[in-house]
């Protein structure tokens, strides 16, 4: 399956948000996650099933000021 990750088009294997989280790296890592431009929340991360074409959106907390 294609989907568009922070712009950038990606093949992946995953069916699940978080198995495409774990397949791109991020693992257990503190993020925020948004599927088609609606926040996903990590406890549903899990259950939430993605589509071919779907875009989604990592942002990872800065630090610093």
């Amino acid at each position: 399956m294609t989907l568009t990750v922070n712009g950038e088009r990606v093949a992946l294997r995953a069916r699940t948000l978080a198995e495409a989280l774990e397949e791109l790296g991020y693992g257990e890592e503190r993020i925020a996650t948004a599927l088609n431009e609606t926040f996903v929340p990590a406890v549903a991360r899990e259950t939430t099933m993605l589509e071919d074409g779907d875009r989604l959106e990592i942002v990872a907390p800065r630090q610093g000021g």
